[in-house]
C-alpha cells in the first residue's frame, strides 16, 4: 500500500468537509421544508377542529329543533285524537 503525501491527505480532508458542507445544507434545506408543511398542516387541522366545532353546534341545533318539531306533532296528534281516536292509532302504525 503506498502512503499518502501530505497534500494528497489535505485533498482528501477537503474532500470531505465539502461533501459535509453540501450534506448540511440539504438536511438545512430539508428541515425547512419540514417546517414549512407542519406549519401549513397545523393551520389545516385548526381550520379542520373549527368546522368541526361547527358542525357539531349545527347538530345540536338540528336535534333541539327536531325535539321541538316532534313535541308539536306529538300535541297535534293528541288534539286531533280528542275528536277522532282511529286516525290517531292509523297515523302512529
Amino acid at each position: 500500500m503506498v502512503g499518502l503525501t501530505g497534500l494528497e491527505k489535505f485533498s482528501h480532508l477537503e474532500d470531505k468537509i465539502y461533501r459535509t458542507i453540501e450534506l448540511t445544507k440539504a438536511l438545512r434545506q430539508e428541515k425547512e421544508n419540514l417546517e414549512r408543511e407542519l406549519a401549513a398542516l397545523r393551520r389545516e387541522m385548526g381550520n379542520l377542529l373549527s368546522e368541526k366545532e361547527r358542525l357539531e353546534a349545527q347538530v345540536e341545533r338540528l336535534l333541539a329543533e327536531r325535539d321541538t318539531i316532534r313535541m308539536k306533532v306529538e300535541a297535534m296528534l293528541d288534539a286531533i285524537s280528542v275528536l277522532d281516536p282511529e286516525i290517531v292509532e292509523q297515523v302512529r302504525r
